[in-house]
C-alpha cells in the first residue's frame, strides 16, 4: 500500500511539471528568454530533483527508473542526463551488465551541452571503472579517452570527475605496458585532484577523495610491480593525509584507516628495494594502528606478509576471510577467487597446512564452477537489455553469438578447472618433496648473505652519521645571547637524518627566526630541509617581511616538486627594540604565547597552506605590536605527538599545562624542561617524529 502511495505521488508531480510547463507562452516551449519563464524553470528543476533524490534516499530504484523515462518522454529532461539516471538505478540494484548499456547510451551524445557535463562525466567515470575492474582494459580507454577529450577546458566540468577517468585512464595504460603514457595520466589525474581541493571544501569531503584517488594510483603501480613508481604516489598520498589531518574537523577513522595503507604500501616498497629492515619497522607500524586489528586490515596485511615468506602468519589471517566474505555479501566471481582463495591457497601450502590447503583447493574448484554460472547469467542480462533497448535485429543475433560462444567458453573454462584440480592435488605429493632440500639450500645461501649484509649495513652507518654530521653543521648554534635578547633551540631527529629544521639570523636590532618540519623524514627530508636553510637566510638577508618570504620560498619549491614534498613553517621577524613581532605560519603548529607566572596560550593566527604544494598562494602576514616580557615558544609536532608504548599522545594540553607549571628562568630551562617531560611520557618508546623546539623571550 505504502509503494503505491508513492508511485502515486510520483505521478502527480509530474502533472504538476507539466502544468508548469503548461503556464508559460506559447513563443517560447524550450523555458529559455524572459526572467519570468527562467524562474520557471528553476522551479521545475527542483521538483525533479526532489524527485530523484527522494526516490533515491528511499532506494526505491524502479521508481528512479519510471521518472527516468516519464520525464524524458515529456522533454523535460535530456537524453543523456534520463540514460545517466537509469544506468544508475540499475547499478544500485547491482544490475551492472544492465547498467553498462544506458551509461553507453549517455556517452553517445555528439554534442555536449554545459547543463549535461555533471550527467555525463558521472556515466563515463562510473562505465570506465566498472570496466577497469573488469579488467577489460581496451574498453575503459575507449570509454575514458573521448570522454576527458570532450570535459578537459569545459568552466562547469568538475575536477573529481576528471581525476578519476584520468586515473582509470592510467591504470589501464598501466597494465596495458604502456607506462610512459600511464605516468602522464596520473600526472594529470593529481593535479585535477589538487584543483578541486584548492576550491572550497566545507567537509573535507574534496581532500578525502584526493587521498582515496591518489591511494588508488598507489596499489594500480604496485599490483603491477611498479615499486618505484608506487613509493612515490605513495608519498604524496602521505602529503595529502598530511594537510587533511590538520583539519578540525578531520575523521579520526579515516585518517587512521590511510595511515595505516601507508604505512603498509612502504613496507611494500621497502621490501622490493631489498631495504628488508625497513620494510618490517613499516609493516610494524602498520600493526600499531586501529585498521591493523579489523578483518580488512588483517587481509590487506598478507600483502606484505606474502612477499615477505611469513606463511604462518598470512595462513592464521586468511582464516578471517570466509566471514568476511559473508559479511560482505560477496559473490565468488573468477577475480574474486584469484584475488582471495588463490592467495589463501598459497598461504597455507607455504605454511605447511596440508588439510587446511586441500579444503581451500576445494572452495576453488567448487567456486569456479559457480563463477563461470554467475558469468554466463551476467552476460545473458546484458544482451537482453541491449535487445529491448535498441529493438534491431542485428544486436538479437549478436546476443545469441556472444551466449553461444560463452557457453563455448564455460565448457573450455570447466576443463581448466578440473585440470587446475588434479594439478593442485600433485602439488601436494611434490611439496615436501623438495622443500627439505630447498630449505637447505636457502639456510647456505643466508649465511653467505648474512656475511654481506652485515659488511653493507656498517657502511651505511657510517655514511648516515657523516650525513647527520654535516645536517647538523648547517643549523645555527642553539643558543643565542645578546642584550635583551634570550633564545635557545633544540633539534632531535627521529632517525639518523631527518626533516625538521630551525634558523635565525640577527641583523643589528632585528632578529628572524624560522623554525619547520618537512613532509617525511630521512635522507629526502633532510636535502629538502637543507635547500629551505638556504632559501631562508638568502631572503631574511634581503630584509623581506615573513609572509614575502613565504612567497618566495613558495615559487622555489613548487617548480619541479616531482615529489609532492612540502613543509610547514613559522617563520617571525622581532624588532628588539620597540618588541614587534611580524610572522606568517604556513601550516605550522601555533606557538604559544607567555608562561610562567604570566599563563601561556596558543596564538590565534592565520593558518595558511604549507609551503611546497600549490604555485601561486599568497601568504598573509600578521602582528602583534610587542611581545616584550613574554616568553615565545615555538615547536614541531614531534613534541605533541609523541607516543608511549601504548601509542598515547602528549597532546596540547599536557604541552600547555608543563609550560604554565615552569618557572621562567631562561630560554633553555623552558626547551630542556619540555625535552625531559616527553622523554618520561614516551617510556622506552622509539621517537615516531623528528622534535624540534625553540624559545625567545626579549626584553
Amino acid at each position: 500500500m505504502g509503494k503505491l502511495k508513492q508511485w502515486c505521488l510520483g505521478i502527480a508531480v509530474l502533472l504538476v511539471i507539466a502544468f508548469v510547463a503548461s503556464c508559460g507562452s506559447k513563443d517560447d516551449r524550450s523555458w529559455k528568454g524572459s526572467g519570468k519563464n527562467s524562474a520557471k524553470d528553476s522551479v521545475k528543476m527542483n521538483l525533479i530533483d526532489s524527485m530523484v533524490l527522494k526516490a533515491e534516499n528511499a532506494k526505491d530504484y524502479d521508481r528512479k527508473f519510471f521518472l527516468a523515462d516519464s520525464l524524458e518522454k515529456t522533454g523535460d529532461i535530456s537524453m543523456v542526463r534520463a540514460n545517466y539516471l537509469r544506468g544508475s538505478a540499475l547499478n544500485s540494484q547491482k544490475r551492472k551488465g544492465e547498467a553498462e548499456v544506458y551509461y553507453k547510451k549517455a556517452l553517445s551524445v555528439e554534442h555536449l551541452d554545459d547543463k549535461d557535463l555533471i550527467p555525463y562525466s558521472r556515466a563515463a567515470r562510473t562505465l570506465a571503472q566498472s570496466l577497469s575492474v573488469k579488467n577489460d582494459y581496451e574498453a575503459t580507454l575507449r570509454v575514458a579517452m573521448p570522454a576527458v577529450e570532450k570535459l578537459e577546458g569545459r568552466d562547469k566540468a568538475q575536477s573529481r570527475d576528471l581525476a578519476v577517468l584520468y586515473y582509470v585512464i592510467g591504470s589501464a595504460q598501466m597494465y596495458l605496458g604502456h607506462d610512459k603514457d600511464a605516468a602522464q595520466s596520473y600526472e594529470n589525474a593529481f593535479n585535477h585532484y589538487l584543483t578541486s581541493i584548492s576550491k572550497k571544501d566545507t567537509n573535507g569531503s574534496r581532500i578525502r577523495s584526493a587521498i582515496l584517488g591518489v591511494n588508488n594510483i598507489t596499489v594500480a603501480c604496485l599490483n603491477t610491480q611498479h615499486y618505484k613508481e608506487g613509493k612515490k604516489w605513495n608519498d604524496r598520498t602521505d602529503s595529502l593525509l598530511y594537510v587533511y589531518r590538520l583539519r578540525p574537523d578531520a575523521d579520526a577513522d579515516f585518517c587512521d584507516r590511510y595511515r595505516a595503507r601507508i604505512r603498509l604500501f612502504n613496507a611494500l616498497t621497502s621490501y622490493d628495494a631489498g631495504r628488508h629492515a625497513e620494510a618490517e619497522a613499516a609493516f610494524a607500524g602498520f600493526l600499531k594502528t586501529d585498521y591493523a586489528q579489523t578483518e580488512q586490515g588483517q587481509l590487506d596485511a598478507n600483502d606484505y606478509l606474502m612477499i615477505a615468506h611469513r606463511y604462518d602468519e598470512a595462513a592464521k589471517n586468511f582464516r578471517t576471510l570466509d566471514h568476511w566474505i559473508k559479511f560482505r555479501g560477496m559473490k565468488m566471481t573468477l577475480d574474486n577467487i584469484s584475488m582471495y582463495l588463490i592467495p589463501k591457497y598459497r598461504a597455507n601450502i607455504g605454511a605447511g597446512h596440508r588439510d587446511s590447503a586441500l579444503y581451500v583447493a576445494t572452495q576453488i574448484c567448487n567456486a569456479y564452477d559457480s563463477a563461470l554460472v554467475w558469468s554466463k547469467r551476467d552476460d545473458t542480462a546484458e544482451m537482453a537489455t541491449i535487445y529491448e533497448t535498441h529493438q534491431k535485429e542485428e544486436e538479437l543475433q549478436r546476443s545469441q553469438w556472444e551466449i553461444e560462444k560463452r557457453g563455448h567458453e564455460m565448457f573450455r573454462q570447466r576443463l581448466i578447472s578440473l585440470g587446475i584440480g588434479f594439478v593442485l592435488l600433485a602439488g601436494f605429493l611434490g611439496f615436501y618433496v623438495i622443500h627439505k632440500r630447498k630449505a637447505f639450500n636457502l639456510l647456505q645461501e643466508a649465511y653467505g648473505q648474512l656475511e654481506e649484509a652485515t659488511t653493507a649495513r656498517e657502511r651505511i652507518e657510517s655514511e648516515l652519521r657523516i650525513a647527520r654530521d654535516i645536517q647538523m653543521s648547517m643549523i645555527p648554534a642553539a643558543n643565542l645571547e645578546s642584550e635583551g635578547l634570550d633564545l635557545f633551540a633544540s633539534m632531535t631527529p627521529a632517525k639518523e637524518v631527518g626533516g625538521d629544521l630551525y634558523d635565525y639570523f640577527m641583523e643589528k636590532d632585528h632578529l628572524y627566526f624560522a623554525i619547520g618540519d618537512v613532509s617525511g623524514k630521512g635522507v629526502p627530508a633532510s636535502l629538502f630541509m637543507a635547500q629551505v636553510i638556504r632559501l631562508f637566510r638568502a631572503m631574511a638577508k634581503h630584509h623581506y617581511s615573513p609572509a614575502e618570504i613565504c612567497n618566495r620560498i613558495n615559487d622555489e619549491l613548487t617548480e619541479n616538486n616531482e615529489n609532492g614534498m612540502f613543509i610547514t613553517m613559522f617563520i617571525g621577524l622581532v624588532d628588539l627594540t620597540t618588541g614587534r613581532l611580524d610572522f606568517c605560519n604556513a601550516g605550522h603548529n601555533p606557538p604559544v604565547l607567555g608562561g610562567d607566572a604570566d599563563g601561556g596560550n596558543f596564538l590565534k593566527m592565520i593558518p595558511n597552506a604549507p609551503i611546497g604544494l600549490w604555485q601561486g598562494i599568497e601568504y598573509e602576514g600578521e602582528c602583534i605590536d610587542s611581545i616584550k616580557g613574554k616568553p615565545l615558544f615555538i615547536y614541531t609536532d614531534g613534541l605533541n605527538e609523541a607516543e608511549n608504548p601504548d601509542l598515547v599522545r602528549f597532546g596540547d594540553d599536557h604541552m600547555l599545562d608543563v609550560l604554565r607549571e615552569t618557572k621562567f628562568v631562561n630560554a633553555m630551562q623552558v626547551v630542556e624542561t619540555l625535552k625531559r617531560q616527553v622523554e618520561e611520557h614516551r617510556k622506552g618508546a622509539d621517537p615516531n617524529d623528528d622534535l624540534t623546539m625553540m624559545c625567545l623571550k626579549v626584553g
